[in-house]
Parts: structure tokens; C-alpha cells; sequence
């Protein structure tokens, strides 16, 4: 199964709040909607991270299940992301939500070279801040992987 991280999570995550453990702080960062859990749990097999942690940060409301979009015609180049495409008329809320979970998604693909980008984009707090860091993930990813980010971001 496949989890991305939830707006109350993102929030406890930046606060440093204490519900959360280490070792679940280490598997919080990984979750980008893209990895599953089983992926995540084998990245952070070092730390001690088990699927108890996992459950643990889905039953704090911190991770939700990824929603697959399915594939048809239409959506066919965006049923790989997990992210429907985005909409004219979306409100700035709507745009930021989408932009956040794309931008996420582009970020962690970058590894370690990505890892202080990702922690920008979990601290952009509108949809203002997130249109500032487009050209820095641009510059770190190219644009050719950001256009569905931008167009998200634009509207």
C-alpha cells in the first residue's frame, strides 16, 4: 500500500511534536505517495522501523492511503503519478494541495539531493510559497518533470 502524508501530519512534523517517534520521523520523510510501505520499511530496516510505525502514523490521522486514479484514455500519462491532472477553476487551496503532493513526489525521486528541497516544500505553508520554490525544483529536476507541477501550481 502506497501512503502519502496528511496536512495534520505535516503540521506535527514541522511543530517537532512528540506523538511522533524517531523512527517514525525517519518514515514520515519517505512517504511521497509514490513509495509503499513495504519500500519505505526496507529503507529504514536500520533504524528498527517496523509496520507497527506505520500503522501507528495512519492511526494518528499523519498518513493517509494514496487514492489510485484509474487508468483510462484520458488520464493515462497521469494514473503513473497517482495525481489526477489538474483542473482550470481549482481554488488556491485546491492548487496548493495538488502542487504539494506533485512537488513531494518530484523531490523525493531526487534522493539525497532532494532531501533539503522536500523539507522546503513540507514548510511551504500556501500556495505562494510553493509558486516561489517552483524554479529552485526546476533547477534540481528539469523542467521537463515539472510541467505538470507548474501547470498545477498556475492554474
Amino acid at each position: 500500500m502506497k501512503y502519502t502524508k496528511t496536512e495534520p501530519g505535516q503540521q506535527a512534523f514541522k511543530q517537532r511534536s512528540t506523538s511522533i517517534t524517531a523512527r517514525q520521523r525517519s518514515l514520515f520523510i519517505l512517504f511521497d505517495g509514490q513509495k509503499t510501505a513495504d519500500q519505505v520499511l526496507a529503507a529504514t530496516a536500520g533504524l528498527g522501523a517496523t509496520l507497527a510505525d506505520v500503522h501507528a502514523l495512519v492511526d494518528l490521522g499523519f498518513l493517509a492511503p494514496v487514492a489510485q486514479v484509474p487508468r483510462t484514455p484520458a488520464t493515462d500519462g497521469q494514473a503513473a503519478t497517482g495525481v489526477a491532472p489538474a483542473l482550470s477553476g481549482h481554488s488556491d487551496q485546491q492548487r496548493y494541495l495538488e502542487g504539494k503532493a506533485l512537488a513531494t513526489q518530484i523531490t523525493a525521486q531526487l534522493g539525497l539531493r532532494g532531501f533539503r528541497l522536500n523539507l522546503s516544500i513540507e514548510s511551504a505553508a500556501n500556495l505562494k510559497e510553493l509558486i516561489e520554490l517552483l524554479p529552485k525544483i526546476q533547477a534540481a529536476a528539469g523542467a521537463d518533470h515539472c510541467k505538470e507541477l507548474e501547470a498545477a501550481l498556475r492554474g
